[in-house]
């Protein structure tokens, strides 16, 4: 019954979380998603850099 009242206190706490739209103001996606790809690109180059044995 304990797993129960657990369940339904997440579902309960999701709902409040949609009022909202679930965005911070201050982020934007697009800011986030081009850093992200930054991040992942510098990784690819240091990746292939460090392998030489091609």
């Amino acid at each position: 019954m304990m797993l129960h009242s657990a369940a339904a206190q997440l579902v309960t706490l999701a709902a409040e979380g949609e009022e909202h739209g679930g965005n911070h103001e201050s982020l934007s996606p697009y800011l986030t998603g081009g850093g992200a790809f930054v991040i992942l690109l510098l990784l690819l180059w240091v990746t292939t850099r460090f392998n030489r044995d091609r």
